[in-house]
This record gives structure tokens, sequence and C-alpha cells, in this order.
């Protein structure tokens, strides 16, 4: 392979990336609409040209055809009325009408052919556009889907999510924390207050108690106010001979 070969390869390999790196599909699609409602338009335009030629050749043939019978009636008429050479002379004419006509029939069947040909191409061109048309809405859809993909994951990417989430596993530890301080001050407020309640009603059997050992005092100091003091004589008993008994004891342990 010649240098120039080479260099030309290359050259074609480098502008056909430049030209598929600017591609937009969208201004392709919309160029490519275009460029076939403008053969849309030269169709049309060839169309109706065919039909008005074919028109107008069949209004010739139609001419010649209507020239050619009537040169057959006048050479009838000539001869009905004895004159030959008029009547030659009007079949020389009817003969070349009806050659015109024969010849103008066989273009204007080819024409027709060919307006039948141009109409179906027609139809079908404006079928493909319709079509085209369509497609170009999906893929317009589907190319602004992709564009927006791109876009989201070019946008995870940049983010930072393990940082984000865990910040709001930060926030929601905090908010757990708070939870929990909140609901053990309200338990210590409820436990302050039964712990009171508590005292009120111990306080309430303490001072029953108290009560209770008041009377008891109450009712000892009574008892021992109706007993006899020290002080005071006893009674003597009434029986003698046991006092006479005790005083024989007493002089018997003092002999001892």
């Amino acid at each position: 392979m010649g240098l120039f070969d080479r260099v030309s390869r290359v050259v074609r390999s480098n502008l056909n990336a430049a030209v598929s790196s600017a591609e937009d599909p969208e201004k392709i699609l919309e160029q490519a609409i275009i460029d076939m409602q403008e053969d849309l338009v030269q169709m049309r335009q060839a169309v109706a040209k065919a039909i008005a030629s074919q028109k107008r050749v069949q209004q010739q043939y139609e001419r010649a055809h209507s020239e050619a019978n009537t040169w057959q009636q006048r050479a009838q008429l000539a001869l009905q009325k004895g004159d030959e050479n008029l009547a030659r002379e009007a079949l020389t004419r009817k003969k070349t009408q009806s050659e015109t006509a024969t010849a103008l029939k066989a273009q204007l069947d080819t024409q027709l052919t060919q307006v039948d040909s141009l109409k179906k191409n027609l139809i079908g061109l404006e079928s493909k556009i319709s079509e085209a048309k369509t497609k170009k809405d999906m893929l317009k859809a589907r190319v602004s889907a992709a564009k927006a993909n791109e876009q989201l994951q070019s946008t995870m990417t940049s983010m930072n999510t393990n940082s984000a989430m865990g910040a709001f596993e930060r926030m929601e530890e905090k908010v757990l924390m708070m939870e929990a301080k909140s609901q053990a001050a309200t338990e210590l407020a409820g436990s302050d207050l039964e712990s009171q309640f508590a005292a009120l009603e111990a306080g309430g059997d303490v001072d029953d108690e108290l009560a209770a050992m008041k009377a008891q005092l109450a009712g000892g100091s009574t008892s021992q106010s109706q007993l006899p003091a020290a002080d005071e004589p006893v009674a003597a008993p009434a029986d003698a001979v046991v006092d006479a008994e005790l005083e024989a004891l007493k002089t018997q342990l003092d002999n001892v």
C-alpha cells in the first residue's frame, strides 16, 4: 500500500468520525422528512404533467377518430350521389384520420400506463412520508429519553451518594436520640409524681402508727395512775396468823 493510499484512508476515517460525531439524530430526521416532502412535490408535479399530456392526447385521438367517421360518412354520401372521385377523396381523408387516431390511441395507452405508475409511486411516497413522520416522532422520543437518562446518570455519578446517605443516617440517629431523651424525661417526670404520692401514702401509714402509739401510751399512763404509789402504806392483811408466822421466821434468821 502506497503512502498516498494510507494518507487518503486516514483522512477519510477522520472525516467520517467527525461527521458521525456532528450528526444530531433529531436534525437528521427533520432534514430527511424535508427531502422526502420535496421529492413528493416533484412527484406530484410530474403526475400532473403526465395527466395533462394524457388528456391532450386523448382529445387528439377523439378528434381524429371523429374526423375519420365524418369522412367515412361523406364518402358514402358522395358515392350515393354518383360522384366516385369525391367519394375516393373522402376515403383518402378518412384513411389519414384513421391512421392518426390509431397512432394517438397507442400513445394514449402508453401514457395511461405511465400515469397509473406515477400515481402508485405518488401514493407510495405519501405513505412512506407518513410512516417516516411517525418513526421520527418515536425516535425523537427515544432520543429525548436517552438524553434524560444520560443526564441523570451523569448527575448521579457526580453526586457523592455515600456522603449524602451518611448524612441522612446521622440525622436519623440524632432524631432517635432526641426522641429517646424526650421519652426518658417523660418517664422521669411520671416517676417523680408517683414517688411523691407514694411518700404521701407512706406518710399516712406512719402518722397512723404514731397515733396508735400515742393512744397506747395514753392508755399505759392511765393504768399506772391507777396503781398505788410507792410511799403509800399497803393495807395490812386481815389474817393475823400470817403476820405472826412472818415474825417468827425473822427471829429464826436473826439467831442463826
